[in-house]
């Protein structure tokens, strides 16, 4: 497994939380969050996430918004004739599609009330192909700021395999 060491940019070992990680090594994820509560600052739930999909690319690709929690959204896509490319892959596309769905969900739920959020821009890195059954990804914020907001979404097959790491970086828009 890849890694990193557990420092900040300065040097500071406890900059991942408990100072009992100093000199430790953590898994190359952004870092969670070390907070008693969600970060949502609007009001969420899955019937919401799912219904907004409604007549979107997201419904017609068959994403499904499957789980919410304090820092994270979970969704999945299956890997059917709707969803392959010619060979016989899930389409790359479908991998980005799926990225910026549970990312952009995340930051408008983690934006104040009344605030916007819009992509700015997205990268996906493919790292193994999916055939059949349903890639899963999970949206974690890696940056929370007044106006952008940095989101790591990583994708995995039912095996558990890392198919897909995305990033997406999303500008937050203040109402008018």
């Amino acid at each position: 497994m890849l890694t990193r060491q557990a420092a900040d940019p300065r040097g500071n070992p406890a900059f991942y939380g408990d100072r009992s990680l100093r000199g430790s090594v953590l898994p190359l994820s952004p870092p969670h969050f070390e907070t008693a509560m969600p970060i949502w600052k609007k009001p969420a739930n899955l019937a919401e996430f799912n219904a907004a999909n409604h007549n979107t690319a997201a419904q017609h690709l068959g994403i499904e918004i499957t789980e919410l929690g304090d820092d994270f959204v979970r969704g999945r896509v299956p890997v059917d004739h709707r969803t392959k490319q010619p060979f016989g892959l899930l389409h790359g596309g479908v991998s980005v599609v799926l990225a910026e769905s549970l990312g952009s969900i995340g930051a408008y739920y983690a934006s104040p009330v009344g605030h916007n959020a819009v992509g700015l821009d997205i990268n996906a890195n493919h790292l193994r192909s999916a055939t059949s059954g349903w890639v899963t990804g999970t949206a974690r914020p890696v940056h929370l700021g007044r106006t952008t907001h940095v989101w790591q979404i990583e994708m995995v097959n039912e095996d558990g395999e890392l198919t897909c790491v995305s990033r997406l970086t999303m500008a937050i828009l203040a109402p008018r």
